[in-house]
């Protein structure tokens, strides 16, 4: 092990939180959190810009809309020594400037005044920490300010940020992150980039009918930060006998889900619940119900890695078989004649749209009649043209 000299890690476990949680703001004293770091020497940044592209993976999967508010601890350090905030208070007024997301900045200010700040030099603070925008734009007012370049924490963290720019535009991250000069994280380990990613407010959807306006989507819930993280190189070194660097983000699981399933309720159509396809099993009372058939068909679908579903019966009826498909998108209906010849049908649900390959149109149900062999080739090709199957929703519903 001691060999080991750089290393990626995930854990995902249950934390607990040391002080008062706001229930109200999805602040719970036991809570699930999925932690990925970076730990090891590297070159200045290229680790930092790794963990954001992570978590714009993470969010893109779970189709979540966010932006990631980036700042550094040696840019916000060097506005306050510049403003003439006194190190011993530089902790204090961080946890006041951390509340601009949430407060007006005269609520803002008048808390650091509360707390010993003199009124002028909160105003040259805000001067700055009011600014959020692109990495350029913000690395552009901290330059065009001599003050903050004669300050050597500023200087440092101009550099790692311009770094941070050129690394994030190759990863093709630039528009999901935001250079937000109020951004403090209340953890006084951090020792660079520090960030926090925030739920957008969903996008009106544009209405059919011409010359009506956008319909605004269901709220999602405010949850506050889905997940935050920084560099913290020092931290280690406090435990050990060797510093060593690291940097890292943390997932708010608890709160990611709850977003989820609040977009879920929103929707209007019934929710997605992960199956694919429903196979069917038609006849009458002397069928036997066609259960081995419908085995068979099952295997060879999850084989395939499609998420298929029979009714859990040896003759199940009809309309047992068509409550338990509701909301899957496509049906596989099997019946005496076709398993004989060795088809199946294959139907969207809740269509009545009768297409038949290869054959006199379909009597009765509808669908498109298959071979058994073809079977798995056409359900794809069925299923590639659905635009609302979400894979990881099955995460709500289970």
């Amino acid at each position: 092990m001691n060999n080991i000299e750089s290393v990626k890690r995930y854990h995902i476990a249950k934390v607990y939180r040391r002080d008062q949680p706001a229930i109200a703001r999805g602040r719970f004293r036991e809570f699930h959190q999925c932690d990925f770091d970076i730990a090891g020497v590297h070159d200045p940044m290229v680790a930092d810009a790794e963990v954001l592209r992570i978590i714009v993976e993470v969010f893109d999967a779970l189709k979540l809309d966010v932006t990631i508010k980036l700042n550094h601890r040696q840019v916000l350090d060097g506005i306050f020594a510049v403003a003439g905030v006194t190190e011993g208070k530089i902790r204090t007024i961080s946890s006041a400037i951390d509340k601009l997301d949430k407060s007006s900045w005269q609520g803002v200010k008048r808390e650091m005044i509360e707390k010993g700040l003199a009124a002028d030099v909160a105003d040259r603070i805000g001067e700055y920490v009011r600014h959020a925008g692109t990495i350029p734009d913000t690395l552009t007012l901290l330059n065009s300010k001599p003050e903050l370049l004669a300050n050597k924490q500023v200087e440092q963290g101009i550099y790692d940020m311009k770094l941070l720019a050129s690394y994030v535009d190759a990863f093709g991250i630039s528009d999901k992150v935001s250079f937000d000069l109020s951004l403090a994280r209340g953890l006084d380990y951090y020792t660079g980039l520090i960030y926090e990613v925030v739920s957008l407010p969903p996008k009106p959807k544009e209405s059919a009918a011409s010359g009506k306006k956008p319909e605004a989507e269901a709220p999602i819930t405010q949850v506050g930060s889905l997940a935050a993280g920084g560099r913290y190189d020092d931290l280690v070194g406090m435990y050990g006998k060797k510093q060593i660097p690291c940097v890292g983000i943390s997932f708010g699981v608890d709160r990611i889900l709850t977003i989820l399933e609040a977009r879920q309720r929103s929707e209007t159509l019934t929710p997605d619940r992960g199956i694919q396809v429903y196979i069917i099993a038609l006849g009458d009372k002397d069928c036997t119900g066609l259960l081995i058939e419908r085995m068979s068909i099952a295997q060879r679908l999850w084989s395939a890695g499609i998420r298929a579903e029979f009714f859990p019966k040896v003759k199940p009826k009809m309309t047992q078989q068509f409550k338990a498909a509701e909301g899957v998108p496509l049906g596989l209906i099997l019946g005496r004649e076709e398993a004989a010849a060795c088809q199946v049908r294959l139907k969207r649900l809740g269509q009545s749209e009768h297409k038949v390959r290869g054959a006199e149109p379909v009597k009765g149900n509808g669908g498109e009649l298959v071979l058994l062999d073809d079977m798995v080739e056409e359900v794809r090709k069925l299923l590639g043209t659905r635009s609302d199957l979400h894979i990881l929703d099955t995460v709500i519903d289970y």
